[in-house]
């Protein structure tokens, strides 16, 4: 049976063990990565179907991996995480088609909700 693969981005090493944990928990196969150039290298790999991508990381932010990664894949759902709760990551959401912002401190229940919705979407594409 295949599993729906997911990228996780994020530079903060201690967030990436606890997200894997959770979201391989609810049975999805999940790659983590701690920067831009390798979440691109994941991407260009084929190795994800979904990607959750931090918004701030320090070199390459998520806005400029993602820039890089629609180059070469116009069509990736992508989750962005971020340490806000306002408008401020909202600029540029439309040109690069994240499909959904979630701030970190959110309850654990609204990503898996987007997740499943991004799988449902894919699904309907195969």
């Amino acid at each position: 049976m295949y599993k729906m693969k997911i990228l996780l981005v994020d530079d903060e090493a201690d967030i990436l063990i606890v997200m894997k944990k959770l979201i391989e928990s609810w049975g999805y196969e999940v790659i983590s990565v701690s920067n831009g150039k390798d979440a691109i290298d994941a991407v260009t790999a084929k190795k994800s179907d979904i990607i959750i991508l931090d918004h701030l990381m320090p070199g390459m932010s998520g806005f400029d991996t993602l820039r890089e990664i629609r180059k070469f894949n116009a069509k990736i759902p992508v989750i962005m995480f971020t340490a806000y709760s306002g408008e401020v990551p909202l600029k540029g959401r439309e040109d690069l088609g994240i499909n959904v912002f979630i701030p970190k401190s959110s309850e654990e229940s609204i990503l898996k909700i987007a997740i499943a919705t991004m799988e449902r979407k894919l699904e309907k594409k195969y």
